[in-house]
């Protein structure tokens, strides 16, 4: 299991600089020593510049914003710095701040005996770059195509349908005579000739000099005594034509639990699960599969996980193998979690297998003030069930070796235990591995080796990138055979980013939502509050309580909480039989996944976030457009656009993706792999400090 720990950010590298500021000051008396002066720098739209002044003694940057840097940051006898600014870093959600301003406090000492200190003040502004255009709606097209073809909406024109008829005479040079004896126009002459055949005439309406459009009683008539007339050059129905915009499917109602704390479930809604349980209610998911969580153990007595799980007689195991380690009675048959040996925190194996399985709906009553519904988990009807296998003991570590034996025997390979040969009789198609550490390479082979005969067996291996605030590879998860999967929180924007602590490295293959971190990064952009307090953006879960011994809930951040949403959707895949293998469900993820921050595969995201709409084909349930903004590194940003569709962004320099999109599986993420899309890559900098990306209109 990887714990999320704090950390510091590392500082961005040197940039080159395009402009020096030099600021010579004159003191009254030559031999006097000079002070620090406060001074303004301004960056306009450079990176950065060289600061110099003039001084006679110590000085140190005491203090300075996050998004400037200051090199080198103490020194003695003149002042020259570098002050380099990250415009990105401070640019706000909305993007709507012209230029960012910032102090720098720099504490100064000079002269001999009584020494002369101080503190000046640098103030900093530097100009964002811009970014405009316009978001449209694509243009639908109108009127009838009146070439008949083959297609399933040609039809022959029907009189029944027309309102009237519509003649042209030949000839109207000579004058027609009427019943009064006067010149009579072209619909009083066809008025007069259906008359005379007992035809009544509503209306007409001359269309031009030879031709009239009349509304008649019976159109079939009408056209049969027009056309005998020798005068007559045509007579046709005044047929209807329609409009010739494809008919949209009807969005589909999304379909919402109604378990108590589901509605602070976040993430199930950012990854489309409210269109995906909509698409439950036709019966397709009924395949069986298997999901191994390969964690703590599991509360067999929590009511929300009743009936989810295969039970000890079924197939699930402690290999903890040690019983100092362990629960007191070595490997068996069960892996319920006793806790940690303080009973002071919850159970994670049963956390974890929550987000994949908990139940839906009424649970079985379980002690007093406990909620009768709890949450809900992904897989919802779909015919999934969990195999839990132990692996992490009481102080919340597992041994490489008790974890390659786990994914063997989740794999359906025979494993000896107790000079027993044993089997699993549920061959899991997805295995969990919500557990990691930054080991090496080389010690990881045991495991990684063992993940491979997993895959070779046919099975999906799923693992967490690992909470290591850093770029250094987390195994199991970094391990070929394996799916290494990061997490993103929510942004307040269009799209989610990379959550702080998540580990970032080439392995990285897939993010899910796993939630921020409460004291570095908090967030509460989900909406929901519990007990009156807006909840953070956590992920909640199955969860026990080993001081009342009951069952409770409990919000979790981490990787950990990202992984099985990924082995879930997985499953659901295999159910639905979207895919029938590892390769095509691995295959199907990564396609339809959603892609944030650099175009294509990076070490933040990897192919991006999955998405549980696209990939199992669900209805949709929303169709709004609207636009996605964000930077290679994965900061996001949300212009107000206006009713025009146009928007103006400050930002500062990179490579932006700019997405025009629609929304229709309700996430507020637009522009998708199954969704209407156009967009621009743009790179702003003090060489191209303002682009215009023109109308964004997806199709």
């Amino acid at each position: 299991m990887v714990r999320l720990s704090p950390s510091t950010l590392s500082p961005l590298s040197s940039l080159s600089l395009g402009l020096t500021l030099t600021f010579m000051l004159t003191a009254c008396t030559p031999s006097a020593p000079l002070p620090l002066a406060d001074l303004s720098l301004n960056l306009g739209t450079q990176r950065g510049a060289q600061a110099t002044q003039p001084f006679t003694g110590k000085w140190t940057v005491a203090g300075k914003p996050f998004w400037l840097q200051v090199s080198p940051t103490s020194g003695q006898g003149d002042v020259n710095v570098q002050v380099s600014a990250d415009r990105g870093a401070a640019t706000p959600l909305a993007a709507d701040q012209a230029a960012l301003t910032g102090q720098i406090r720099i504490e100064w000492k000079t002269g001999d005996g009584e020494a002369q200190r101080g503190t000046a003040t640098w103030t900093v502004k530097a100009d964002q770059y811009v970014l405009t255009g316009r978001l449209r709606e694509e243009a639908t097209a109108q009127g009838q195509d009146l070439r008949l073809g083959a297609g399933p909406s040609a039809r022959p024109p029907q009189t029944g349908q027309a309102r009237g008829v519509i003649v042209k005479y030949r000839d109207v040079k000579g004058a027609f005579v009427g019943k009064g004896g006067s010149a009579a126009t072209v619909s009083e002459r066809a008025g007069e000739t259906l008359r005379a055949s007992a035809l009544s005439v509503i209306s007409s309406r001359p269309l031009s000099t030879d031709t009239t459009a009349l509304q008649v009683g019976d159109v079939d008539a009408a056209l049969q005594v027009l056309r005998a007339d020798q005068r007559v050059e045509y007579a046709v129905p005044n047929a209807l034509l329609q409009a010739q915009t494809l008919p949209q499917p009807p969005l589909a109602q999304p379909l919402e639990p109604t378990d108590q704390y589901a509605a602070l479930q976040w993430p199930f809604r950012l990854l489309g699960y409210s269109a995906v349980w909509r698409d439950m209610e036709g019966g397709a998911y009924s395949r069986p599969v298997t999901v191994a969580v390969l964690d703590s153990g599991v509360r067999y007595d929590h009511p929300d996980l009743e009936d989810t799980l295969w039970k000890p007689d079924e197939g699930a195991l402690d290999l903890l193998a040690d019983p100092k380690n362990g629960d007191g009675d070595g490997t068996d048959d069960d892996p319920t979690d006793p806790g940690d040996r303080n009973r002071t925190t919850g159970s994670h194996g049963t956390h974890v297998t929550g987000i994949i399985a908990a139940r839906w709906g009424q649970n079985t009553p379980s002690c007093a003030g406990c909620s009768l519904t709890g949450v809900v988990g992904a897989v919802r009807r779909a015919n999934v069930k969990v195999l839990p296998l132990r692996v992490i003991d009481e102080a919340g570590n597992a041994t490489v070796a008790d974890v390659a034996l786990a994914v063997r025997y989740a794999a359906g390979l025979p494993i000896t235990l107790a000079e027993k040969t044993v089997t699993n009789p549920q061959r899991a198609a997805v295995i969990n591995l919500s557990l990691g550490a930054p080991i090496s390479a080389d010690t990881a082979r045991p495991v990684c080796e063992a993940v491979q005969d997993a895959l070779d067996a046919g099975s999906l291996v799923i693992a967490a990138a690992g909470n290591g605030y850093s770029t250094v590879p987390y195994y199991p998860a970094a391990c070929p055979a394996a799916v290494a999967v990061g997490s993103v929180t929510l942004s307040g924007g269009s799209a989610p980013k990379h959550a702080v602590y998540s580990s970032a490295y080439d392995s990285v293959q897939l993010s899910a939502p796993g939630g921020t971190d409460p004291r570095l990064d908090p967030g509460t952009f989900n909406g929901g509050t519990l007990n009156g307090v807006p909840f953070q953006d956590l992920v909640l879960s199955t969860s026990w309580d080993y001081a009342r011994a009951q069952p409770n809930y409990e919000a979790e951040a981490g990787t950990s909480q990202a992984a099985p949403q990924v082995s879930a959707l997985a499953a659901l895949l295999l159910s639905k039989g979207v895919t029938d293998d590892a390769a095509s469900t691995l295959a199907r993820l990564n396609a339809t996944a959603t892609d944030l921050g650099a175009a294509g595969r990076d070490p933040l995201f990897g192919s991006g976030m999955i998405n549980a709409a696209a990939a199992l084909g669900a209805p949709a349930i929303s169709d709004t457009l609207g636009l996605r903004l964000q930077d290679s590194r994965g900061l996001v940003f949300q212009p107000p656009v206006d009713v025009l569709g146009n928007f103006k962004a400050y930002l500062g320099d990179g490579i932006f993706s700019v997405v025009g999109g629609r929304d229709r599986d309700g996430n507020g993420i637009y522009g998708e792999t199954n969704e209407p899309r156009t967009e621009r890559s743009v790179t702003l900098g003090p060489s191209l400090p303002q682009v215009d990306v023109g109308d964004l209109i997806p199709r």
